[in-house]
């Protein structure tokens, strides 16, 4: 299949033409001829933005289309964990929700998603082989990564690592960790049990570290020593890493980051403190974005809306320039698709055809207006228009 997008503006720039052929983006340039038999769009000369990526969601947990639910959670993380499964025992269906907030993605213009799936000692790999199972659904219009993830805990949950290399066989994408201190209490323990997954399984690995100030801290620099020991550079991300925005020595932690090839995925909510984007970057290292539970039982907010997630990333590093605010673009785009090893990425001659038209001035105001999605092209193909799902694989 051949296309030609015609008159639209990449990140802003001039004027150009598209040439789309199969899946990957052939030609850019302005008056580009069409060729014989190919489909010609008009871009009506709207801004074009590379297709979004996030990089740290839980679509198995969300909601979204089910109704209000009331949250009285309590304030602990055990709270919030006790009540996520004990709701799930009211005929919660993950298949079902992680399709729906998939799709919901797609159409808002999210091609490429890395997601959280719990395995525990209740669920067992049902949530898991679910993401799977819709991986393969979606293939040829949505990529998706599966991270096996202890949600209740790891060490203090007997079982759950027989499960986790379970749905590692089964073919989850990545393995995931959870606060080696605050929930597991023995970290070396749990480093020992999520790195040796990795290392069996030969995949990559993702720990959430939500442990503030100190305790983070430890919990981070031996991560980074592990990693340099096995020579996993490139392969571990951390989540949240709260930490970064506690302690006063931040800038050797991301100095250590950066030289262990540790990635930061970062959910920036106004309640806690965060990693600096600019400091990660700053310091050689990689930060990416994404909007961790949508509509679930940790959190009735955030929206599958990668332009909404930059925005708020935006605001809480307190980026006001233009050129500032393009920097939180960059991590829902081009540094969310290098820090989840997404390849062929961007809106360059050679790569998958995915991209976004919408109706703004510059990239700034795409992010700040958050405007909504005109066309949305995966794998050289119209997916959705005015925000309608045409095509869910």
């Amino acid at each position: 299949m051949t296309t030609l997008l015609r008159n639209c503006r990449p990140l802003g720039g001039a004027t150009v033409d598209l040439l789309i052929e199969g899946e990957r983006i052939a030609a850019i340039g302005p008056g580009l001829a069409v060729p014989e038999g190919a489909t010609v769009l008009d871009g009506q000369g709207l801004l074009a933005l590379p297709a979004f990526v996030e990089g740290h969601t839980h679509l198995d947990k969300s909601r979204w289309g089910m109704g209000w639910w009331t949250n009285e959670v309590g304030p602990r993380l055990i709270d919030r964990i006790d009540t996520e499964r004990a709701t799930r025992r009211g005929g919660f269906d993950p298949a079902t929700q992680s399709a729906r907030l998939a799709r919901e993605f797609l159409a808002r213009g999210t091609t490429r998603i890395r997601s959280f799936a719990d395995v525990d000692t209740e669920i067992g790999t049902a949530h898991s082989d679910a993401l799977v199972a819709l991986r393969e659904d979606l293939r040829g219009t949505m990529d998706l990564q599966v991270v096996a993830f202890p949600q209740s805990g790891l060490l203090v949950r007997p079982g759950t690592l027989e499960l986790l290399d379970r749905a590692l066989r089964n073919g989850a994408d990545i393995v995931g960790g959870l606060d080696p201190s605050g929930i597991d209490r023995d970290p070396k323990g749990h480093l020992d049990v999520v790195f040796g997954l990795s290392e069996k399984h030969g995949k990559p690995l993702d720990i959430h570290l939500h442990e503030p100030g100190e305790l983070g801290a430890f919990a981070l620099e031996l991560t980074v020593e592990r990693t340099l020991a096995l020579g996993m550079q490139g392969k571990v991300v951390i989540s949240h890493g709260f930490c970064l925005g506690d302690v006063a020595r931040a800038p050797a932690l991301y100095a250590a980051l950066a030289e262990a090839g540790i990635a930061v995925a970062t959910t920036a909510p106004p309640s806690r403190a965060v990693p600096s984007v600019k400091a990660m970057r700053a310091a050689g290292g990689r930060i990416f974005g994404g909007n961790d539970g949508i509509r679930d039982t940790w959190t009735p907010y955030n929206m599958p809306d990668m332009l909404q997630r930059a925005m708020l990333i935006g605001l809480k590093n307190e980026f006001r320039r233009d050129d500032e605010i393009a920097l939180a673009l960059a991590t829902v785009t081009d540094w969310a698709a290098e820090g989840c090893g997404f390849a062929d990425y961007g809106l360059v001659v050679g790569a998958r055809a995915d991209l976004v038209l919408v109706e703004a001035e510059t990239v700034a105001e795409a992010v700040v207006a958050t405007p909504p999605r005109r066309l949305v092209l995966s794998h050289g193909r119209v997916v959705a228009r005015d925000g309608v799902l045409r095509l869910a694989g």
